[in-house]
């Protein structure tokens, strides 16, 4: 884990904590959280939502997840909160792509 980093100015600073909500905020489904510290990335929750009546032909509904595609090699793993679908339906998903 990195401890310290430099700033643009050349001098050192240390990290901080990003948490990046993907999905589950003000919506049912799509739970996923991204906890970043310095160069490392946890997860919490992979989710999913099921589609709305109006969403024909849609299995599923998944939060973006552009950026760990983008930082793929920087996460370290993943807390599952506990077991329903829309906290653990996403799992098979990130196993396959990243």
């Amino acid at each position: 884990m990195t401890t310290q980093t430099i700033s643009r100015n050349g001098a050192a600073k240390q990290p901080h904590l990003r948490v990046i909500p993907l999905g589950g905020l003000h919506e049912i489904g799509k739970n996923t959280c991204v906890f970043e510290y310095g160069d490392d990335i946890m997860l919490v929750d992979a989710g999913l939502a099921f589609p709305s009546d109006g969403m024909h032909g849609v299995n599923v509904v998944m939060p973006d997840t552009s950026y760990l595609k983008e930082n793929q090699k920087r996460i370290r793993g993943m807390i599952v909160t506990h077991g329903h679908e829309d906290h653990i339906g996403g799992i098979a998903h990130h196993l396959k792509n990243f």
